[in-house]
């Protein structure tokens, strides 16, 4: 099991240039749970995440790993415990897949330390753990949306952070690959307590497989708590402005919510 760390956002306020995007913001990530950030588009989502893994710095306000400020950690110290999957990241022309999981791996080596036993296995688990063993040989340029997926998280779990954020993990994939992904995240969290915040679209997926749901709107958290406590018509109709019904998952027990138009309605 992973250590439990603390991660906070206390007053935080973001923005580019003159633009503010998130203003006075606070945020507690329960440790050792999966965490489902939701919104419609430019709430500020991705913004939040980029600034809780060191690549936006704050104009107010902090981020906080176990107390400790995240903008004041060197680099290297921070990836060892936290690790960040971006949205649509972009891999070196013509590079394996094993060299691309071993990339992982850059945090926990030392000025001109050589490559070692440890990695060897963080890389080999890593790539057990996502399926992708039988690609390693294999150009990252040649695989489906689904397979490339799989190998960014496997290059995220060779790193082995105790957190991981994950910027939309699913956008681009089908449903299929999109709950396969799902399912693997899920299994690190329960396997090795990894906390895991991510952004995800479909409310669906993320009333699923999250522990913890935080809905925002304009900048701000609207609501945050179980799926049970966020996936409300009320909170669904508040952020994204859409008529809808809620019921219940009949495979998660949680909230499945039904979105409304104009021709289909219910009585």
């Amino acid at each position: 099991m992973t250590a439990a760390h603390t991660l906070a956002v206390e007053g935080l306020t973001l923005g580019y240039g003159d633009r503010t995007v998130i203003e006075s913001l606070d945020l507690l990530v329960p440790p050792g749970q999966v965490t489902a950030v939701i919104g419609a588009n430019a709430c500020g989502k991705s913004t939040l995440l980029r600034s809780m893994s060191r690549l936006l710095a704050p104009k107010k306000g902090h981020v906080l790993l176990d107390g400790k400020e995240v903008h004041r950690m060197p680099p290297k110290q921070l990836a060892r415990t936290l690790g960040l999957l971006p949205q649509s990241p972009v891999a070196p022309e013509g590079i394996t897949v094993a060299d691309l999981v071993g990339r992982g791996r850059h945090p926990h080596q030392r000025l001109l330390a050589r490559w070692n036993a440890d990695d060897d296995a963080a890389v080999a688990a890593a790539l057990d753990a996502t399926e992708t063993a039988g690609l390693a040989e294999r150009s990252v340029d040649e695989l489906s949306g689904g397979q490339r997926q799989r190998v960014w998280i496997a290059m995220a779990l060779a790193q082995q952070t105790d957190l991981l954020l994950l910027d939309e993990p699913t956008t681009f994939l089908d449903v299929s690959h999109q709950v396969e992904v799902l399912d693997l995240l899920t299994d690190l969290n329960r396997s090795r307590g990894t906390t895991i915040v991510m952004v995800l679209h479909d409310l669906n997926l993320a009333g699923r497989y999250a522990d913890h749901l935080v809905a925002m709107a304009d900048g701000k958290i609207l609501a945050a708590g179980t799926p049970a406590e966020v996936l409300t018509e009320d909170t669904v109709r508040a952020v994204y402005g859409l008529e809808n019904r809620v019921i219940t998952d009949p495979a998660s027990g949680k909230p499945l919510v039904l979105p409304l138009g104009r021709h289909h309605v219910l009585a």
